[in-house]
């Protein structure tokens, strides 16, 4: 898939092409809808007036443009440069992460050492509550993944850090960075219900452990910081407005970020930060070649909205559980305080 810059009466627009088909056409960072009627012809509507375009010589560097179905010119294009910018030692250290994950027998390695380590800190059974939420969690994600065709390579269990959804294949939209990120505490908050719900009906104070744990992890998750899901939701939402806004907007979250880690002696945390930071810097670096269609005015709405909802189902488990005297369910506030 390729970008094409245009200028038409003084407006910028840009085409998203994948060979000789147009895939979304974008005024001023806004995605137009537009008719295909006939093989390699396309046409929109803009001040009143209808614009064709004809696609076929794309392969020769041209394309010719109508305006009321009458030729109007035809544009010679510029070579399309399909290759990201290099990253230098970040991206041998990326190809030899890669060759690192691809081994099976990591993750069992790392689905051992991570219930060895959580139950040598605590207990066999938080352990075993905690690496539950974790698979549910990154199994939202990979699920999300499949829903959209992209391929997978499973989840891996990092120890004193968290999961890890795999995929082999890149993300082409915003709304697909969205779904899959948010996936993974929505899946979570079904563990969270479905832990109140077995309390009440057990009266077994295991189960609400595990559903005011998951409700914080997925909480914690959901914070408005790169790398984390609720990041990539935030970057999807701002870089689909302007890139401007998507670059301040993510630079508030670091800060928020960089507070948060302060205010709870969060240092972990500052790791995430840095990975996230980096993120932050490779888009902004590559927003005028970006092969990912943003997001319209009605799927930013939609995509806060369903963020909302999902921060708020966790924040009601909890809120639910606030007022016990039980040690198990005051763990959250102990782990957020560590």
């Amino acid at each position: 898939m390729i970008r094409i810059d245009l200028t038409l009466a003084e407006q910028p627009f840009s085409l998203m092409v994948s060979g000789q088909k147009i895939v979304q056409v974008f005024h001023a960072q806004q995605a137009i809808t537009f008719d295909n009627p006939r093989e390699n012809y396309y046409q929109f509507t803009y001040d009143n007036k209808k614009i064709g375009i004809d696609t076929g010589a794309v392969e020769e560097q041209s394309i010719s443009l109508f305006v009321d179905d009458q030729f109007a010119t035809q544009l010679a294009l510029p070579a399309p440069t399909n290759g990201s910018p290099k990253k230098g030692f970040l991206g041998l250290a990326a190809l030899g992460f890669k060759l690192f994950k691809s081994a099976k027998v990591i993750k069992v390695v790392l689905a051992g050492a991570s219930v060895a380590g959580y139950a040598w800190l605590f207990s066999i059974e938080f352990a075993l509550m905690l690496i539950g939420c974790l698979v549910v969690h990154e199994y939202g994600h990979v699920r999300a993944m499949k829903y959209f065709g992209i391929k997978t390579k499973g989840i891996y269990l990092i120890p004193f850090v968290g999961g890890l959804a795999v995929s082999d294949d890149k993300i082409t939209t915003r709304w697909q960075d969205v779904v899959i990120s948010l996936m993974g505490p929505a899946f979570g908050l079904i563990t969270s219900v479905l832990g109140v719900v077995l309390y009440y009906a057990t009266e077994m104070d295991i189960f609400a452990g595990v559903a005011v744990l998951s409700a914080l992890l997925n909480l914690f998750n959901l914070l408005p910081i790169l790398p984390l899901d609720g990041g990539h939701v935030l970057k999807s939402i701002s870089f689909s407005m302007r890139s401007w806004i998507g670059l301040s907007v993510c630079l508030l979250g670091v800060l928020f970020g960089l507070w948060l880690s302060y205010t709870f002696g969060l240092m972990l945390l500052v790791f995430f930060l840095f990975v996230g930071a980096l993120e932050i810097v490779f888009e902004w670096r590559g927003r005028h070649y970006s092969h990912l269609i943003p997001l319209d005015k009605y799927g930013q709405g939609f995509s806060a909205a369903m963020y909302a909802l999902v921060v708020a189902g966790h924040v009601a488990v909890m809120m639910h559980f606030a007022d016990s005297d039980n040690p198990i369910l005051s763990l959250p506030m102990t782990i957020l305080s560590s």
